[in-house]
């Protein structure tokens, strides 16, 4: 790997690293577009889903593991194909559903991780029902900050 390229890479996670320690909004940070963008743009698919989950892996050294961790982790390396569906062909419209449907995945899959590992809610239908609607504000976030930052990305890498 080129010096140029690898510097951008180490920048990059450290991006995704430090939007996690600074204050923000529950959810609300760049980690998914970073992702999305991964996978869009980066030619090594090595390097598109090391990005996010090298940066999610840093930041989880200062916040600590948990029992979800690998739900988590699966969940972004879901929106990394998803950036590669969008390479295909770059759109406006596809970047735009993909930062949905990055956001969907990631409040289906975590939230059910939550209720089936963690002991925050009964086992039951009515339980898993309360874990999503308890996640809900947490989706909104999550959804603004995709889009925002999914914008933010592709408008800085048209040439």
């Amino acid at each position: 790997m080129n010096k140029p390229r690898f510097t951008l890479l180490a920048a990059t996670i450290l991006a995704a690293a430090a939007s996690r320690l600074i204050p923000h909004p529950p959810n609300f940070t760049p980690i998914a577009a970073i992702a999305l963008f991964g996978g869009a743009q980066f030619s090594s698919k090595r390097a598109a889903f090391l990005v996010p989950l090298a940066g999610l892996f840093l930041s989880d050294l200062v916040f600590g593991f948990y029992a979800i961790t690998p739900v988590v982790y699966g969940s972004f390396a879901l929106t990394v194909c998803l950036g590669l569906w969008v390479r295909l062909r770059r759109s406006v419209q596809r970047i735009a559903f993909a930062a949905v449907a990055s956001a969907v995945v990631f409040f289906v899959f975590t939230n059910f991780g939550v209720w089936a590992i963690d002991n925050l809610y009964p086992k039951t239908t009515a339980g898993l029902v309360d874990c999503y609607v308890a996640a809900i504000p947490f989706f909104r976030n999550m959804l603004l900050g995709d889009l925002l930052y999914s914008a933010l990305l592709r408008c800085s890498s048209v040439h």
